[in-house]
Formats: C-alpha cells, sequence, structure tokens
C-alpha cells in the first residue's frame, strides 16, 4: 500500500509526540496543544492532526475531554508493547518485524525442542497437515499462524504463547504483498517452499533436536527477510 502525504506527515507526527510522552515532556496528564497550535507550528493541516490523534488514542495514549481538549492517559508511560496494523502496511516494517521475530522464535524453537510433549507434536502436525492440504490462501495464512503459536506453546513458556498470541496474523507477512502480479505458479512455488521450511522445523522439534530447530527458525525466517528486501530492490528500481 502506498500511503498518501497526509497519512506520511501524520506518522511523522505521531512519532514527534510519542517521543515527547516517552522523554516526560508530555507527562502523563497533560494536555496535548491544540490542532491550532500544531497546525500553527508544524505546518500541518487539521486533518493531518485529527488523524495523529486518532491513531495516538487507539494506541491508549491519548484521552479526549469534551469541551477541555486532549490529554496524555495516565498510564502512557507505561503502556503495553504493541504493533499497530497501520505500522505494517509497508515493506519496510514487514522488515523491522522479521529481524525482532529471528531473534525471538530461534530460541523459541530450541526450547520447544527440549521441552515438547506427545500433544505438542501432534498439534505441530495437525497445522502442517491444514497448511499442505488447503487451497484457500486465507487459510494457509491462518494455520501458519497456528503453527507457530504451537512452536511456542511447546516452549512450555507462557511468555512466548502471550507474544505469540500478541501477533496474531502478524506473524504471517501479507503472501499478497509478496505475491503481486505473480502467476498461480509462483503462489504455489512459494508456498512449498514455505511448507518445507515448516516441515525442517517440526522435524526438529520433534526429534527433540534444540541445535537443529534453533537452525531451521532463523533460516526459515531469514528467506523471508531476503524475500522482502529483494522486493524494495525491485520496487525502487
Amino acid at each position: 500500500m502506498i500511503k498518501t502525504k497526509a497519512a506520511s506527515l501524520a506518522d511523522q507526527l505521531v512519532d514527534q509526540l510519542e517521543r515527547s510522552i516517552d522523554s516526560g515532556e508530555l507527562p502523563p496528564g497533560a494536555r496535548f496543544p491544540t490542532e491550532k497550535a500544531i497546525t500553527d507550528t508544524a505546518g500541518v493541516s487539521r486533518t493531518v492532526v485529527r488523524e495523529a490523534y486518532a491513531r495516538l488514542a487507539a494506541r491508549g495514549l491519548l484521552v479526549s475531554r469534551r469541551g477541555s481538549g486532549a490529554y496524555v492517559s495516565e498510564n502512557a508511560r507505561y503502556r503495553a508493547f504493541q504493533v499497530a496494523p497501520e505500522e505494517m502496511e509497508e515493506i519496510e516494517d514487514v522488515i523491522k518485524l522479521l529481524e525482532m521475530r529471528m531473534a525471538i522464535e530461534a530460541e523459541m524453537a530450541d526450547l520447544a525442542a527440549r521441552r515438547r510433549t506427545d500433544h505438542d507434536i501432534a498439534a505441530l502436525r495437525d497445522c502442517l497437515d491444514r497448511m499442505a492440504m488447503s487451497a484457500d490462501r486465507e487459510v494457509a495464512v491462518d494455520a501458519d499462524a497456528a503453527f507457530h503459536s504451537a512452536i511456542a506453546a511447546a516452549a512450555h513458556n507462557e511468555y512466548y504463547s502471550r507474544f505469540m498470541g500478541f501477533l496474531g496474523v502478524r506473524l504471517v507477512p501479507r503472501r499478497a504483498l509478496f505475491l503481486r502480479d505473480r502467476s498461480e505458479t509462483a503462489d504455489r512455488a512459494y508456498a512449498d517452499a514455505i511448507q518445507r521450511d515448516h516441515e525442517a522445523i517440526f522435524t526438529a522439534i520433534a526429534a527433540g533436536d534444540p541445535v537443529r530447530a534453533r537452525r531451521a527458525a532463523r533460516r526459515h525466517l531469514e528467506k523471508s527477510l531476503e524475500r522482502h528486501r529483494q522486493m524494495i530492490v525491485l520496487r525502487d528500481e
């Protein structure tokens, strides 16, 4: 998705205001500048300011008080980590998330290989079978996300499961982004490559081989990173 100029300006304004909150320049309970004040100082339209404020409100950083204005949420400095949907619209955003996932999921696969039970192995196998049998892209994506969540469950550390649950479908980069204007054959080849990567991770976990599981998980994400980096090269040519 190509961002409009207004959306890009709103991104910049959100980043600026978040930095002000994090630094304490805008402490909890402080009043945000008025729309007019920001339009005058930042040179942006009121539409941009309203969009930025809407995003801050969605993230729990801003509360509106009728007739009084917008204020920094009392718990703004203690907000939970999150990746908002609008932050995953560009290839560069997907790459950032993949880089973070690589470190987390390599360790997660290692632990899963050490701790997996027969139930965990069966759950992983079920996800792989659903991916392999599905001709529907959306169903396959759901099964893909479920596979990564099943690895988290096999690690038997609730924080991994909670983190994977938070990411949800953002665990799986949108195939439409990679496969845009490509043939059905390319779609099938892409799905087969993903399936082979998942099978390698599954085999290592089921065998109780943490070194191989870690390597397979890392390699899977490295391939995804390379695909998305190549997309940027092609886009910018």
